[in-house]
């Protein structure tokens, strides 16, 4: 593999877009935010952790997508017993899909509880009020993201069950948005000394390309100082997502930045959102459980790298 790997990712000069400073309430940090385009104004979902540790979702808005964010001054999802027992502990790292054939945005999150932490759906027409489908996927399980339309007349899901220290991305089906089965492992850890070796989960809601369906996807490896996250990106088959095209060998963005280094989890860089406009892709992502951030890349040269390492 060649020493020299392209810079794919152009850091917004300005990161931190968002920090603890600007909800207008009190809490420790927002991060790991999901992404949309909601009547051309960017939204974010973002995680915002409470002065208790419990985590709870609110709605961000910008014009530009980049600066003077109106965030709501109330969650739009917020857990607790008297939600949701499998939420007790807390709502975390929602995923935004549009489903045309439903007219309505679904939102995978992770339902966080004494149980443990499982994947969780809601549905909402206008980021006001939610319907909740409730967990879909017992834990342990999380890194949830709905493919953006149907595929053989079902729907299809990015997930990360987890069992002791396997942790694998994996697809399942359904043709209700409730009941999901068929399960199929598609991006596995690679162990040994590798960036994606200790684990893997699914970034955002995956790209429809003219190649395939882009996924950008979190890989950890464990240092004797603790674990470090970072970003790399593969290509699933277009009708068939359970056929891996491609996935690049080497990670594409790594904490770097004071703002990525330092923080509640250090050397932490983690997307649950992006936005797309033409061929660039903004990428929203928490910078060390501790601030949202933004980095662009185009998707033509994310692809292009890709071809290189088909399997």
């Amino acid at each position: 593999m060649s020493l020299m790997q392209p810079e794919l990712f152009h850091r917004y000069h300005a990161n931190p877009i968002i920090t603890s400073h600007d909800i207008p309430y009190p809490c420790n940090s927002v991060f790991n935010p999901g992404a949309a385009i909601v009547d051309g104004i960017t939204l974010l979902l973002l995680r915002v952790e409470d002065n208790e540790g419990s985590s709870h979702l609110t709605v961000a808005r910008s014009n530009d997508g980049v600066r003077d964010w109106q965030i709501e001054k109330s969650p739009l999802i917020c857990g607790g017993k008297d939600h949701n027992p499998y939420e007790e502990y807390g709502c975390e790292d929602p995923r935004l899909t549009y489903l045309a054939d439903l007219r309505s945005w679904v939102i995978a999150y992770t339902a966080y509880s004494p149980m443990g932490a499982g994947v969780a759906l809601a549905l909402t027409a206008d980021f006001e009020s939610i319907e909740r489908l409730g967990l879909v996927l017992a834990p342990s399980n999380k890194d949830a993201a709905v493919f953006p339309r149907k595929i053989g007349e079902k729907y299809w899901m990015l997930h990360r069950p987890v069992s002791g220290s396997i942790e694998h991305i994996w697809l399942t089906e359904s043709t209700d948005l409730v009941h999901w089965g068929r399960p199929w492992m598609i991006i596995g850890e690679r162990g040994g000394p590798w960036w994606d070796g200790c684990r893997v989960g699914a970034g955002g809601v995956p790209v429809e390309t003219d190649e395939g369906w882009l996924i950008l996807y979190h890989g950890v490896k464990e240092f004797p100082a603790g674990p470090k996250y970072r970003m790399g990106a593969a290509l699933l088959d277009l009708e068939n997502p359970r056929r891996i095209i491609a996935r690049l060998p080497y990670w594409i963005m790594g904490p770097r930045e004071s703002y990525e280094v330092m923080g509640d989890v250090p050397n932490v860089v983690f997307s649950c959102g992006h936005t797309q406009v033409g061929d660039e892709l903004r990428v929203y992502y928490g910078g060390a459980d501790t601030c949202v951030c933004l980095a662009t890349t185009h998707i033509s040269e994310l692809l292009d790298e890709l071809k290189k390492y088909r399997l």
